[in-house]
């Protein structure tokens, strides 16, 4: 598969089938994010990997009662160790950075025949205190991983006149 066709068939998985994840799947998966770029090549990402039954169901409530999450036989914790970094541009890197590790992880998973939902809705305290995450780390995103036993049409998008502009600010 090649990374636009990874592109294209890329869905939020909602619905997860229970058989788990092969071990080499998911290393490829991670390993995709941590081959991500980073601001200044700071790789502050950190990904905790929670197969554990009970820990999932309380990172699905946690994740204000998406009870989908639960079901995925994986949940990813994206974590960032360091916040305080300050791109050029004004922008801190560590929700970036972290983000692109992410959707990296994310078209992995599609070539692996496997599927994600990225959560950004969820409580962070009630994540760190589940999964013993220190005060200075911050979690970025959840991924639940697995198989899907449903998978939803596209959602519409924009076209390309609507959203990209030449040489200047135009629409």
């Amino acid at each position: 598969m090649d990374v636009h066709e990874a592109i294209r068939s890329r869905r939020s998985i909602r619905a997860f089938d229970p058989r788990n994840v092969e071990e080499d799947k998911l290393k490829r998966v991670l390993d995709s994010g941590r081959l991500s770029p980073s601001a200044g090549n700071r790789q502050e990402r950190r990904f905790i990997i929670v197969k554990d039954e009970g820990k999932r169901q309380q990172l699905s409530e946690a994740a204000k009662n998406q009870k989908f999450v639960a079901s995925a036989p994986v949940v990813i914790a994206a974590c960032s160790v360091e916040t305080e970094y300050t791109m050029l541009c004004g922008q801190l890197a560590y929700p970036i950075d972290t983000a692109i590790a992410v959707d990296h992880m994310t078209l992995a998973a599609v070539e692996e025949g496997l599927g994600t939902c990225w959560i950004g809705a969820f409580d962070e305290k009630k994540v760190k205190e589940i999964l013993n995450i220190p005060g200075n780390v911050r979690v970025v995103a959840l991924l639940p991983l697995g198989y899907p036993s449903v998978i939803p049409q596209t959602s519409p998008r924009k076209s390309l006149d609507e959203i990209a502009m030449l040489e200047k600010w135009s629409i």
